[in-house]
């Protein structure tokens, strides 16, 4: 009776493991976790590691390209910058779909020249009021927007040596300063941004046209890697 008992209960907990088998059934412990979202801004890869509130993120201008400060949108009359680099810090970083936030602490150009008749030399083109903050939505087209930060507008300022002396031209922007992010460049480019004049010499035109493309971007913090926007 006992032998008989003993075998009821073996056969029971083997039908019992066989159905659990055939349902797919696995331990509590075994179940997988919830995967984590992948953020607007990675590095080294589409979809790959979280760039990281406070990474430090830097790029040059693209290959092959120059920074250029126009007299009007269809001129190319005004300044030209053979190198410039842009430096921020990532302030947010949130889940795709939606916007990452950064700081933007340096925009300096160099090796500049000028095609305005009386100029004979451009001693700096500098933009003031830093930092300013830098937004980069995973939405269409992948926009970029630049705002003005809390010391001030975004200005730009030129200082160039002319027949007549040195002149100090100041341009604020006008409007909002808008790009677009390129994943497979890993770069962001501008096409003539509008700044007004707001102070310096009668002689300085009364508009500027500001366009440039920087990239790779890169994460500093991570060895260089490039950031992609997800």
């Amino acid at each position: 009776m006992r032998l008989r008992r003993h075998c009821a209960v073996i056969a029971t907990a083997t039908f019992a493991a066989t159905a659990a088998l055939a349902l797919g059934a696995v331990p509590a412990s075994a179940a997988p976790g919830p995967v984590a979202a992948t953020p607007v801004l990675t590095a080294g890869s589409a979809g790959g590691d979280a760039v990281a509130a406070g990474d430090v993120l830097a790029a040059p201008l693209a290959a092959n390209t120059r920074a250029t400060f126009y007299s009007a949108a269809t001129s190319t009359t005004g300044v030209t910058c053979a190198t410039s680099q842009l430096a921020a810090t990532v302030l947010t970083n949130p889940a795709a779909p939606g916007a990452a936030t950064e700081s933007l602490t340096g925009l300096t150009f160099g090796s500049c020249t000028s095609n305005v008749t009386g100029v004979t030399s451009v001693r700096s083109l500098t933009v003031g009021n830093l930092p300013h903050v830098i937004t980069v939505d995973d939405g269409p087209g992948l926009p970029v927007t630049l705002t003005a930060g809390t010391a001030g507008p975004i200005q730009a300022t030129a200082v160039l040596n002319s027949w007549f002396g040195t002149l100090t031209c100041t341009y604020q922007l006008s409007g909002a300063f808008t790009g677009n992010a390129d994943n497979a460049a890993h770069s962001m480019a501008f096409r003539n941004e509008h700044f007004a004049k707001s102070g310096g010499s009668s002689l300085c035109p009364a508009d500027g046209y500001f366009s440039a493309a920087y990239g790779p971007v890169t994460d500093t913090t991570r060895s260089g890697s490039p950031v992609f926007v997800n």
